[in-house]
């Protein structure tokens, strides 16, 4: 008898008399969906920390320098209206939302902050 005959083919090796099975389009798309919520989650936690750092930024910036210090809140205020848009836009829906006025927050919380 052959040796290659008798030995039990690997796993990990292609068989060409049992193809692999086309995948289930309903876990195709529970793949996808968890796939959009985990980008949805890095992108809005990245975008996140960058606006804190602007506003962490603008108030260490002088005092006599308030143009400095709104030009920087604005700054994270658009970062973060940008990273909310991308989020809706990973998910599928719409960037024109109700949601961005979330994105406003860093921009009147670091204005408070910092200038008044």
């Amino acid at each position: 008898m052959n040796q290659q005959q008798s030995l039990p083919r690997r796993r990990h090796l292609m068989d060409p008399n049992a193809p692999r099975k086309a995948p289930d389009p309903q876990d195709l798309e529970r793949l996808q969906r968890v796939q959009r919520r985990v980008m949805t989650v890095l992108v809005l936690t990245t975008i996140l920390h960058l606006a804190v750092g602007f506003v962490i930024a603008a108030d260490h910036v002088a005092v006599d320098r308030t143009d400095a210090r709104i030009g920087l809140n604005v700054i994270a205020t658009a970062f973060m209206v940008g990273g909310i848009a991308a989020a809706l836009l990973i998910n599928h829906r719409s960037w024109k939302s109700p949601w961005l006025l979330l994105g406003l927050l860093p921009g009147i919380v670091g204005i408070w902050w910092t200038v008044l």
